[in-house]
């Protein structure tokens, strides 16, 4: 083993060493209880609603029309803009994913969330020699920036169990 990728591993466990030591942990891996018991979603059929409905199950949420909570979901909107100067050659695009939630009670409808919103952006690259992946690059950055728009809510909502 050479001396230089001794000290990089070397290195490396001793920073995640003092990262354990002092608490650090990643979000997610010491919780797989459920986020809540139970929980409605309303809103329109979408992608993104889906994909809630089913990470929030796979956490062990039941999901039913009659829960005490509601999640409101009323759609997602994507935004693309252009981040290079020239039009023609490789183009650098950012891809904005806008998400409004709110949760509330169903038997006085107060608001436990109000109307928030998650906002999710990643960049991407379409070349103009490529035309036919254009679409299947949008797609993937479309999936990517629900699956973590998703990983956030589900964030915000173990916070409102944990109150």
């Amino acid at each position: 083993m050479q001396r230089r990728t001794f000290l990089h591993l070397g290195l490396a466990t001793g920073a995640s060493l003092a990262l354990s030591g002092c608490g650090f942990r990643l979000r997610g891996f010491d919780s797989p209880e459920s986020v809540l018991p139970e929980l409605a979603l309303a809103g329109p059929d979408s992608d993104l609603a889906r994909l809630a409905a089913e990470r929030l199950e796979s956490a062990g949420t039941r999901l039913h029309a009659g829960a005490p909570l509601v999640l409101n979901l009323p759609g997602e909107e994507f935004r693309e803009r252009s981040l290079s100067v020239l039009d023609s050659g490789p183009r650098e695009l950012e891809m904005v994913l806008r998400v409004p939630f709110s949760v509330q009670r169903q038997a006085d409808g107060a608001y436990l969330l109000d109307q928030q919103t998650l906002e999710q952006s990643a960049r991407f690259t379409v070349s103009d020699g490529n035309l036919l992946a254009q679409d299947d690059i949008r797609e993937e950055t479309r999936a990517q920036l629900r699956h973590e728009a998703v990983n956030r809510l589900l964030d915000r909502l173990r916070g409102l169990v944990e109150r």
